[in-house]
């Protein structure tokens, strides 16, 4: 089995900054373009199943990643994890806003519950739930799913069994490409943040 992951392109408000997570925000011209991109990479890749978030900068991607050729399902275990009052702030707004929690943050990532949000350690648990359901389709199909950092993230941690400090250091870029294959017995990575279809995108646009 093989399973293509793209993250979704950048957004109204600069998904590449701003922590956005439960928050439905559509993509930008940028973002559509970066899926588009990622789809014509992926032009030759016929799917059993096309899954993403029920968020519309996940659904939409699907749509550009396959061209419309595939049904994609929306999967609430999917969704972003939820950053409660930070949403939709940086990194600097909120250190500068809530530095006792942002301290918190820094010194226990993987037990954090953001403020108003969701707990780290539930999310990766949800997540993970989700691809041991979904990832049973026959030995040789290939599976796309189209999500977000978080939830990429967490699946390249659960399905590579890597630690924590791995998973928190790993590129995933927006509008970014993996590729894992399962050999009948463990997962492996193929490709990890494939972005060469993006090249010179950000400054055409």
């Amino acid at each position: 089995m093989r399973l293509l992951l793209v993250r979704h392109g950048e957004t109204a408000g600069q998904s590449s900054i701003r922590y956005y997570g439960s928050t439905d925000v559509p993509l930008s011209r940028l973002g559509e373009e970066q899926l588009r991109r990622a789809g014509a990479a992926l032009a030759g890749e016929r799917f059993a199943a096309v899954y993403t978030s029920r968020l519309r900068r996940a659904r939409l991607g699907a749509v550009l990643v396959t061209r419309g050729a595939h049904p994609a399902h929306p999967v609430a275990a999917l969704d972003e994890v939820c950053f409660g009052r930070w949403e939709g702030l940086t990194r600097e707004e909120i250190a500068a806003r809530d530095p006792h929690h942002f301290a918190q943050w820094q010194a226990d990532p993987e037990r954090f519950v953001y403020p108003e949000g969701e707990c780290r350690q539930a999310f990766q648990r949800r997540v993970a739930t989700a691809l041991r359901r979904l990832l049973t389709p026959p030995a040789d199909a290939t599976v796309l799913l189209v999500v977000h950092r978080g939830v990429i993230a967490v699946a390249l941690a659960e399905l590579l069994d890597l630690p924590a400090a791995a998973r928190r250091d790993l590129e995933i870029g927006l509008g970014s490409i993996h590729e894992l294959a399962h050999d009948g017995t463990a997962w492996r990575a193929v490709h990890l943040n494939v972005v060469a279809h993006l090249a010179g995108l950000e400054a055409a646009t």
